[in-house]
């Protein structure tokens, strides 16, 4: 593509974007005022919920990144015409570096490591936790991880946006190879950050529970996320110009593949990390499914196999399905619902025997998605949907012309 023929392509995110960031953040403002009238009145439900509805948009967010890293390392027309998509959910990282305070401040709400030990019932837990809370869970240790695995996700965001924009102009350079070299490091960067921080945030509300496969559940949950939003994301500026000229069956159909491939990933490191565990048959380990398995909650894990695994791999089997933007974008949405019933199984079986769903679990979650999907509409509408001087444009351009 040409740069004369850029100048002619209106690539402006269509009104509805904006719209939709006011609406969104109504939605928040009301939410949030509600959740935190709940915070004071029921603390304790509240800082689960919020663990529950902050991993998820975290995950939004750091999945979206992980997809964009990809993208830069392997090219295709289907990463390109949803970059701006994901790229607009990795920039909303500085707000939730904010929106993790309220974790640190209710801390010794959530984790039984920042309690004094002394209110530790459990003999055999309490000196557990006196050999680990003097080498790695302290509070201390805590934030300065958190503060450090946000700042290593910012610069990747703050990188890869930078050179993202400069592709916007005509004479734009190509940062291909720039690209290249931080997405490589970057990738791993990722996986080690995501895995420690689910560690730090997660897996230590039992401290007692150990799994080495843990940090890789979160990171595919993630960007699963991240690859169903962008289809929602696209199936709603489908309705507008310019998605309704550039979004070809073709990138669809790979956004489909996309998600069936992380779709069974997570069912196969799921499946690895019961059988492993269940196998073992060790007291420190099995506790985890303990737990999940019986008071209710084994109702959940099955909703999650067959909700979140079985009947989405059967379906996304199916090529003229993952071709359709308006069925796809269904299943999209379905599954981050499951992506949330995941991680609500995951976190809320520390704190209750049995199965307990509260409102806060879904009032503060809308809270923080409001705010999120605010910020996020924001980022998207700053620039074009698409790089249209990028070395790779013509890809998804040409059909244009």
């Amino acid at each position: 593509m040409t740069p004369a023929t850029a100048n002619h392509l209106d690539l402006t995110p269509p009104p509805v974007v904006k719209t939709i960031a006011r609406r969104s953040l109504m939605v928040g403002v009301v939410f949030g005022v509600v959740a935190l009238i709940g915070a004071f009145m029921r603390p304790e439900e509240f800082y689960r919920a919020y663990l529950l509805g902050f991993m998820c948009w975290l995950g939004v967010a750091l999945g979206s990144m992980a997809i964009l890293m990809i993208r830069h390392l392997t090219g295709g027309g289907w990463g390109l015409v949803i970059r701006r998509t994901l790229g607009a959910a990795m920039r909303t990282l500085p707000l939730l570096a904010l929106l993790f305070i309220p974790i640190l401040l209710g801390m010794h709400r959530l984790y039984i490591w920042a309690q004094p030990l002394d209110h530790i019932a459990d003999k055999h837990l309490r000196e557990h936790l006196q050999d680990i809370t003097k080498t790695y869970l302290t509070p201390n240790g805590f934030i300065f991880r958190a503060a450090f695995y946000f700042a290593i996700w910012n610069l990747l965001s703050f990188l890869l946006s930078k050179w993202s924009k400069q592709t916007d102009r005509p004479g734009a350079p190509d940062n291909t190879q720039r690209f290249k070299a931080v997405s490589g490091p970057g990738l791993i960067l990722y996986g080690f950050t995501i895995s420690f921080a689910a560690i730090d945030w997660v897996m230590s509300l039992d401290p007692s529970w150990v799994s080495t496969i843990f940090g890789l559940i979160i990171l595919i949950g993630e960007v699963l996320s991240a690859m169903c939003f962008a289809v929602v994301v696209e199936r709603i500026l489908f309705n507008y110009r310019p998605m309704s000229k550039i979004l070809k069956p073709d990138f669809v159909h790979d956004h489909g593949k996309w998600m069936l491939t992380f779709t069974m990933v997570w069912a196969y490191f799921n499946f690895s990390q019961w059988l492993i565990i269940w196998v073992g048959n060790l007291p420190a380990e099995i506790t985890f499914y303990l737990k999940r398995l019986s008071g209710g909650w084994g109702l959940i894990g099955l909703t999650l196999v067959l909700f979140h695994f079985a009947i989405p791999f059967g379906i996304l089997l199916s090529r003229p399905f993952k071709r359709d933007i308006h069925r796809l974008a269904w299943l999209a949405a379905w599954l981050m619902l499951m992506r949330y019933l995941d991680l609500f199984w995951i976190i809320e079986p520390n704190f209750s025997n049995t199965l307990r769903f509260t409102v806060a679990d879904v009032i503060v979650p809308v809270a923080i998605g409001g705010i999120w999907l605010a910020y996020f509409f924001r980022n998207l509408a700053a620039l074009p949907l698409l790089p249209a001087y990028d070395p790779d444009a013509h890809e998804v351009l040409e059909p244009v012309d």
